[in-house]
């Protein structure tokens, strides 16, 4: 098994989630061992402060996970574009960044997965390195938990509970791969209406709309189009998930089973095993093969083309 990054370049624009304003975004590939490197640009210079993902660069989790870096550089709502990268097996990839936050697109992750096939991407020389639990640990705070136990691979078994009778509680259990992830890609975020006003008010979700989100009231799903899927709530939280625990570094495998988490527990989930990592990580490195022996990944594509416009 080989590492891989994207064939070619490309870019978009789009929304931020939390400021309304126009947010840039470009992917580029990256030589082996290079992992995920966001590049974070203000706009005014040509100077970017460079980011790579980390539990301790993880400075915020109230409604999306927020990386920052040197000088009070940061970049918002990166799980869903990190979700797509670890959904569809990428190991090396540049990311540009300007204005701060990552396009929130339809609130899924559907858009960045066809804007990485559209890329293409390409098996490289070296061995596929990952980080595989090797000691069970179970981390709880307040009724939620992550309990991981070692596994070749990623796979998730996720609860929710939620007193709304459209949601109730939801379960979910799957392994990710980047023929599986495709069930879990196009699900989006979702809020309640009855917090957009508070939210407002404090200056966050400013680029949140029927467009990029679902929005509940008290009778159900106030979108027209209503949901993608009936567990579409369970289905973007183990989404969250997968892009949450890129922040590791390496590539995580194990068998993880979720109730009732969020940014914040899977961070501190995060910090707690890589502090301890010479107790409950291991490092693997896959045995190479020939790029003539074995195709890059079969990504499928997910069907309507995203709301993107090219810089």
């Amino acid at each position: 098994m080989n590492q891989t990054t994207i064939a070619k370049s490309i870019e978009c624009t789009g929304i931020g989630l939390h400021s309304g304003k126009a947010v840039r975004l470009g992917l580029r590939s990256a030589a082996e061992n290079t992992g995920i490197v966001f590049h974070l640009r203000d706009g005014k210079t040509k100077k970017a402060i460079r980011l790579s993902p980390a539990p301790d660069a993880v400075i915020a989790t109230g409604l999306a996970t927020t990386l920052g870096g040197r000088d009070g550089a940061r970049v918002a709502t990166v799980e869903h574009l990190l979700a797509a990268v670890r959904g569809l097996g990428i190991d090396n990839i540049h990311i540009d960044t300007e204005g701060g936050e990552i396009p929130i697109m339809d609130g899924s992750a559907a858009s960045f997965v066809m804007l990485l096939n559209n890329a293409g991407i390409v098996r490289q020389n070296a061995p596929r390195r990952v980080m595989r639990i090797k000691k069970p640990i179970t981390f709880a705070h307040e009724g939620k938990s992550i309990i991981a136990r070692p596994y070749a691979g990623f796979f998730v078994d996720y609860s929710i509970d939620f007193p709304h009778k459209l949601i109730g509680s939801q379960r979910k259990a799957m392994e990710i791969t980047p023929q599986s992830f495709a069930a879990i890609s196009r699900a989006r975020t979702f809020g309640f209406l009855r917090d957009v006003e508070m939210m407002r008010e404090k200056g966050l979700a400013l680029g949140g709309s029927l467009d990029n989100a679902v929005v509940l009231d008290e009778c159900g799903v106030v979108n027209q189009d209503g949901l993608r899927f009936p567990d579409e709530f369970v289905r973007h939280k183990i989404l969250d998930f997968v892009g949450d625990m890129a922040n590791l570094g390496l590539p995580l495998e194990g068998h993880f089973t979720v109730s009732r988490s969020g940014h914040g527990l899977n961070n501190e989930f995060l910090r707690t095993i890589s502090a301890n990592a010479s107790m409950y990580l291991q490092e693997i490195i896959y045995a190479p093969v020939r790029r003539e022996e074995a195709p890059a990944n079969d990504c499928v594509s997910l069907g309507r083309e995203p709301v993107f416009s090219p810089l």
